[in-house]
């Protein structure tokens, strides 16, 4: 079985849990006996392709036809707009500044005057200031991809709404079925003030994908209930964990004595860093000796500092930056207690880091990771008296920490991405039978 699957990142270059789900998936697929051809905006040539064939979507040649039945209605509908912060999907690693391309300058949209031309596209692959543009951009490259790969593979497979046109144009090209995956919906990054551009590319790429799969229940019940799509279409894939070989799970010798406790993830309103400071404040006022860690970026930086420094407890933060590789395995062998307060959460692998690390986590119920683990300490994200009292216990009581992070190593152990592969992999084939019945 061969797959061509558009993604937005790949490792070691990654900006958020998306590219890590996705490592962890082709080597899942590979293992079992799936081919997969990995397009990707711009690659660095690093990339770990022992499981995996990536292409780089910079080094391809678009040849855009408007004779190429079915495409034009798909082109009609990208718009290369300026991109707003709440619509980005996984971390804003730089300042937003007003979007300038010439294109904009000359008022002249890219596919409005010729029947044929040819382009080369460098794409950033970075979350910034034009991602739309490069959005429409990986459509055009995309068909292109699936004209050069004629023969060559079964079946598409989208990641997220980064990739949701470029999906649809290998399909129409190709005619090759379409899985689309939902890792975050834009009600999860937004709340209840969506973005209606991204709304309808999430909707339109569901729409013509013949199976959707969903991270967690919890994601498929919004892409049932708020994106319409049928329930017989949706299908829940929880994701997996890996370490990288060799990875040493040893706690750290750290140079003081307090116990630490640590958030890692995006600072924006979606992962609930404000409900963390609320809650390390009331432990502060229990138990001094304690140190809160604040790993990662976002557009709450400022807000979040702020707070800490008017609640009088700055001495006892510290906020690192944003981390990935080893500092990641690092930060977790520092911690005695993790801690994901996420007001919407469509999965949250990075629990699943810290259990494999040996620490135990507290989760917010509204996370789709807290479907498939019971070692864990399960509170709403809104309760920062019931947070508060959970990382007290933890850090108070030895007996209480140790059962939770041998029992949650033992229960996160079987959260193998070879066993979600297999998974997949059934819904590949359904497609593809179906696909070619019809």
């Amino acid at each position: 079985m061969r797959v061509l699957m558009f993604g937005w990142e790949f490792p070691p270059h990654i900006a958020g849990g998306l590219g890590t789900a996705c490592y962890g998936m082709t080597r899942g697929l590979a293992r079992n006996g799936v081919d997969v051809t990995f397009v990707m905006p711009r690659a660095s040539g690093d990339e770990d392709q022992r499981f995996v064939h990536v292409v780089n979507a910079s080094d391809i040649d678009a040849v855009y036809s408007n004779v190429d039945g079915g495409l034009d209605d798909l082109m009609d509908k990208i718009s290369f707009i300026r991109i707003d912060s709440n619509i980005v999907p996984y971390i804003t690693p730089e300042e937003y500044r007003e979007y300038h391309d010439e294109f904009v300058k000359s008022g002249r949209k890219v596919w409005e005057t010729h029947d044929i031309w040819s382009q080369r596209y460098t794409f950033s692959g970075k979350y910034g200031a034009n991602l739309m543009e490069e959005v429409a951009r990986y459509a055009i490259v995309a068909a292109q991809v699936a004209r050069e790969l004629e023969g060559q593979f079964d079946v598409i497979h989208a990641h997220d709404w980064l990739t949701y046109y470029a999906g649809i144009a290998a399909k129409r090209v190709s005619g090759k079925p379409l899985v689309v995956h939902m890792h975050a919906t834009e009600y999860d990054r937004s709340g209840e003030n969506i973005n209606t551009q991204t709304y309808a590319i999430e909707r339109a790429g569901m729409e013509a994908a013949d199976k959707v799969i969903a991270v967690s229940n919890l994601t498929r019940r919004i892409v049932i209930e708020r994106y319409g799509i049928p329930a017989d279409k949706v299908v829940t894939v929880h994701n997996a964990v890996r370490f990288a070989e060799g990875a040493d799970s040893t706690p750290e010798e750290r140079g003081v004595k307090d116990k630490i406790v640590t958030f890692l993830g995006r600072i924006t309103y979606q992962k609930g860093p404000d409900y963390f400071v609320e809650a390390a404040a009331k432990v502060l006022k229990r138990v001094p000796n304690v140190r809160f860690v604040m790993a990662g970026s976002g557009d709450m930086m400022n807000h979040v500092i702020r707070r800490v420094a008017r609640l009088g407890i700055a001495d006892r933060f510290h906020f690192t930056g944003f981390l990935r590789g080893e500092d990641v395995h690092k930060m977790f062998r520092l911690s005695d207690v993790y801690i994901m307060p996420s007001v919407s959460e469509p999965f949250g692998i990075s629990p699943l880091e810290a259990m494999r690390s040996n620490v135990p986590v507290i989760i917010s119920k509204q996370s789709g990771v807290a479907e498939v683990l019971d070692y864990a300490i399960k509170v709403d994200y809104w309760d920062v008296d019931a947070m508060a009292d959970a990382i007290y216990g933890l850090i108070t009581y030895p007996a209480l920490s140790h059962m939770f992070a041998q029992k949650g190593l033992e229960e996160v152990t079987g959260l193998k991405w070879n066993n979600a592969a297999t998974k997949i992999k059934d819904i590949y084939q359904e497609v593809i039978d179906k696909n070619q019945k019809n």
